[in-house]
């Protein structure tokens, strides 16, 4: 790899920017200064920028799936049961950010990126998640619904407060905050409605749309950007001054 693209990719600057960087000579390879941008690097050369190490990470990647029922969300399951990362392609290890129980279906994310899926999954963040749950008893009245908006005693402690509505009779949208085990089941059995079926299609500003069954996709640029702002993690990076300017007289 090119030296300017080395420094690009490791978010050092542009790549035109690092150009300029590496022919003020402010760059060095093994210690010696490097006045080509286009000197071949490599990624375990010891490679630094105003006495800085500079390195390459690993990229970090996000991809959403839709979960088919009788998957489990781990990544091996001792049991040979089919798990979600068999199910995503992405040519590097992943790991799935929570879990969906084996018998609930809809949106999963799984990543390589450790800091964003602990961020995303700690209760200080809040990031929530939506549900279609079909219950047992057709029409649920009124007083269930506002129960379960309060927040229901369980057995690990009282729910927060939810985003719950009847989107017709026996199918309820709800938002949740937390990621307790069987949460949405539990909590609807609280209030006397066994889940039938259950689909998560939201989790933080992610929308499952019209993603089919059993199949995967990588986050676009957009959706990272809002998942990492939802976790807390849009910081502005450190820079490193930028290479001068020089002024070129018109002929």
């Amino acid at each position: 790899m090119r030296l300017a693209k080395f420094l690009a990719h490791a978010g050092v600057a542009s790549r035109r920017a690092a150009e300029g960087i590496v022919r003020e000579g402010r760059v060095t390879v093994a210690g010696e200064i490097v006045l080509d941008p286009a000197r071949d690097v490599g990624e375990h050369d010891a490679i630094e920028v105003d006495g800085a190490r500079v390195a390459l990470e690993a990229e970090h990647v996000v991809y959403m799936l839709n979960k088919p029922a009788g998957v489990v969300s781990t990544a091996r399951d001792t049991h040979g049961r089919p798990v979600v990362t068999e199910l995503v392609d992405a040519g590097v290890r992943l790991y799935p950010i929570g879990r969906l129980d084996a018998d609930t279906t809809g949106l999963i994310l799984l990543t390589n990126d450790g800091e964003l899926a602990n961020r995303l999954m700690h209760p200080r963040h809040e990031v929530p998640r939506t549900y279609v749950a079909k219950v047992h008893g057709g029409f649920v009245k009124n007083r269930a619904l506002e129960r379960l908006r309060e927040g229901v005693q369980l057995e690990d402690g009282r729910t927060a407060p939810a985003q719950v509505r009847q989107v017709r009779p026996g199918v309820l949208e709800l938002t949740i905050h937390e990621g307790r085990k069987r949460q949405v089941r539990r909590m609807c059995e609280a209030v006397g409605h066994r889940v039938l079926s259950l689909r998560r299609v939201r989790f933080g500003p992610l929308d499952l749309g019209r993603l089919e069954e059993g199949q995967a996709r990588r986050l676009k640029a957009t959706e990272l950007r809002a998942l990492k702002s939802a976790a807390g993690m849009m910081r502005p990076h450190a820079s490193v001054r930028p290479a001068r300017r020089h002024n070129r007289r018109r002929q």
